[in-house]
């Protein structure tokens, strides 16, 4: 029997105290926002009113070319957590109720692989990825044992729970994961709050009373409009719903940065901000477009100061956040297989080097399946400085529409004007939006839009042959199912390889 009746030996628990002790001084606070976008002063908004990130904004390096590698909720966090595409780790769409995607069970997680070396881990708010054997915490307020609105809106209570995580550390080195639900949208799931829960908490009658949140309120003649959004009163509406719940977010940030402080951590931890997708509107969410893909990111670390307040522009992929985790402590990624003999390395990066000097990163990838179960849309993409490629694999079919966004003021408001005949104010159609070509090749300098795909045109000819190499190459690499399709069919028994289908594709 181990030690104290609980399956140690002795040299098993000294092994991990040895582990524990050469992480000592080293902790990491992440912060994730659901469907937050550049909506913050951090990033030029003017319209906005972000104290909170401002602050952190001062003591982090600011990146200007961030991106998800897959613009979907629980992909994206199984990435994030991860450090593998959603093709390879297994969660091709959302967790929960009916679409009950999951990683697969071989996969070695962020969270597992920091206990294994005697790092405290907890996460408060919004898990969305399974099974818990592959995702597991010492210290967990989730969706899965509390209400999510209490563990991820509520950030009074996030306050008290990060006291209680810090609390019950016993000095051990940790890694504390806060996924906020906000500035997710609501209006499909809890409408009694507001189209993004930005009445939840604020006192008035039946919406209950949130004591740390002092809610901003905006005039939809205030907010700033994206230019990937239609300009009309309807999604002016929406985003000023959406900014009064981007300010409990920051101020549920500030809380959460002033715990660490209250426990003398500040000077100890790294602290990283991002989100998970992009925001919930046309053109955003559920895409790979750049509008989809993009993501505020601040990586503050108390040992890299020189670069505090500097921007980057660098490329940065959110699977480079289990990396950066490993590499601040200190701690080598295993050799492992999910499958068979193909051993699984990760993609992403370190983003430690860059809080050092500017580095030449100017690369990303990105891959998605699902959204919703029924919502199969295969993409991949790259992006390399000014060039977007995607690859649409289910080209033929039109562009599905989630739950949550289609019935959204903004979207609902685009669909009536189609159907009357009225200008949208949107710089494409809905049926352009539906139906997109197999391959999209954009440059973004000329065309920040992402409008006039340049596949067709013999200029461009070398730079999507390039792109679509290096994508490939990331596919085989990644060991993408999907790496020959559409037009072909995977054999990997014996020489992986590409069988063709002849399907005039």
């Amino acid at each position: 029997m181990g030690a104290g009746g609980r399956g140690w030996d002795w040299g098993s628990l000294l092994l991990l105290l040895l582990l524990a002790a050469s992480c000592t001084g080293r902790n990491v606070l992440l912060l994730i926002a659901d469907d937050a976008g550049f909506e913050s002063q951090v990033y030029n908004n003017t319209a906005i009113k972000t104290p909170n990130l401002d602050a952190l904004a001062q003591r982090s390096l600011l990146f200007q070319n961030a991106f998800t590698s897959v613009s979907s909720c629980s992909p994206s966090r199984a990435a994030i957590l991860s450090g593998l595409p959603q093709h390879q780790n297994g969660m091709y769409g959302l967790h929960q109720d009916v679409h009950h995607f999951d990683s697969f069970d071989q996969v070695w997680s962020l969270p597992h692989l920091l206990s294994q070396s005697g790092i405290y881990t907890g996460i408060i708010g919004k898990k969305h990825v399974g099974p818990e054997a592959v995702y597991p915490f010492d210290f967990a307020y989730t969706e899965e044992n509390s209400s999510v609105l209490q563990v991820g809106r509520n950030i009074t209570r996030i306050k008290l729970l990060v006291r209680k995580f810090l609390q019950s550390r016993q000095d051990r080195p940790f890694f504390l994961y806060v996924a906020f639900h906000d500035p997710h949208r609501c209006g499909h799931s809890q409408p009694q709050y507001g189209v993004f829960c930005e009445k939840f908490g604020n006192g008035e009658s039946g919406m209950g009373y949130i004591s740390d949140w002092k809610p901003l309120y905006y005039s939809s003649e205030q907010v700033k409009v994206p230019d990937f959004i239609p300009d009309t009163p309807a999604a002016r509406a929406d985003i000023a719903a959406q900014y009064t719940t981007i300010s409990r977010l920051d101020q549920g940030i500030g809380l959460v940065l002033e715990e660490l402080r209250g426990a003398g951590l500040e000077n100890d931890t790294l602290v990283i901000y991002s989100s998970d997708n992009g925001i919930p509107f046309p053109n955003g969410r559920t895409n790979l477009y750049r509008s989809g893909m993009a993501e505020p990111m601040l990586v503050s670390s108390p040992w890299h100061q020189q670069r505090w307040g500097q921007v980057s522009q660098a490329f940065a992929s959110l699977l480079d956040i289990t990396p950066t985790i490993l590499d601040w402590f200190s701690i080598s990624y295993p050799n492992y297989s999910i499958f068979g003999n193909k051993i699984v390395k990760l993609t992403g990066k370190s983003l430690l080097p860059v809080l050092v000097s500017e580095q030449p990163w100017a690369t990303v990838f990105s891959s998605q399946n699902h959204h919703e179960v029924t919502m199969y849309y295969p993409m991949r993409s790259i992006q390399q400085q000014d060039f977007h490629l995607i690859h649409n694999l289910n080209f033929k079919m039109p562009f599905p529409i989630d739950q949550d966004f289609y019935i959204s003021p903004t979207f609902q408001d685009l669909l009536n004007r189609t159907k009357s005949g009225q200008p949208t104010h949107w710089f494409k159609t809905l049926h352009q939006y539906y139906y997109r070509d197999r391959w999209e090749l954009f440059d973004q300098r000329k065309d920040p839009a992402e409008t006039q795909n340049l596949v067709s045109d013999p200029k461009y000819r070398e730079i999507f042959q390039q792109l679509k190499t290096q994508l490939l190459a990331w596919q085989w690499d990644t060991h993408d199912p999907w790496v020959c399709a559409p037009d072909g069919v995977l054999e990997e028994k014996l020489n992986p390889q590409c069988w063709p289908l002849y399907n005039e594709l």
